[in-house]
This record gives structure tokens, C-alpha cells and sequence, in this order.
């Protein structure tokens, strides 16, 4: 009796293995999230990023808001363009608020 106890146990070599496989699903799904969806995005923001760097005195633009004007200039700390929307109409927009730079005026 004691024998066929001792036969039944489970041996120690089973089942250390597949502790990686039942994982494989999970970094198979973050590596296609990632390839999907992350580096588009992030390609996308490197690019919009080139752009508002780009922007020079003179440039048409759209601004996040919907509003169209001519930059007449920038502010000392770089960080806001001076927006000229009608004849004596200037704005102060910040430039992470320039939707779209639609070329030279």
C-alpha cells in the first residue's frame, strides 16, 4: 500500500516549464499594443512637435481654438507667437496651441 502511494506522487520535474508559457500570451499582446498603437502615437507627437518648432514670423496659421492669423512675431521666452488676426487685431498664443501651419502669407 505504501508502494502505490509512493508511485502516485507527482515527480519534481513536471511542470517547471510552463510557467513561461502562460505568460507568452500577455508579452505577445503588450508587443502588438505597442507596435499598434504606442509608436504611431508617439511618432505622430515627434512630428507635430518639428512643426511647431518650424513656425516663423510670416507663417499662416489655425490655431487649436479655430482661430486664423498671420505671426507678426514671437515673445522673448519663445514660448508664445503674436498672432495677427485682422489689421489691428494681435494675440498672444501660446504654441502649443497652433493646430495647424498652413504656410508662408
Amino acid at each position: 500500500m505504501i508502494l502505490n502511494l509512493l508511485l502516485m506522487a507527482p515527480q519534481g520535474g513536471e511542470g517547471g516549464g510552463s510557467s513561461f508559457l502562460g505568460f507568452l500570451p500577455f508579452i505577445l499582446i503588450i508587443v502588438i499594443m505597442y507596435f499598434l498603437m504606442i509608436r504611431p502615437q508617439v511618432k505622430k507627437q515627434k512630428e507635430r512637435q518639428k512643426m511647431i518648432d518650424a513656425v516663423e514670423k510670416g507663417d499662416k496659421i489655425v490655431t487649436s481654438g479655430g482661430i486664423h492669423g498671420k505671426i507678426t512675431g514671437f515673445t522673448d521666452d519663445g514660448k508664445t507667437v503674436i498672432l495677427q488676426v485682422d489689421e489691428k487685431v494681435k494675440l498672444n498664443v501660446d504654441r502649443s496651441a497652433i493646430g495647424v501651419v498652413k504656410g508662408k502669407g
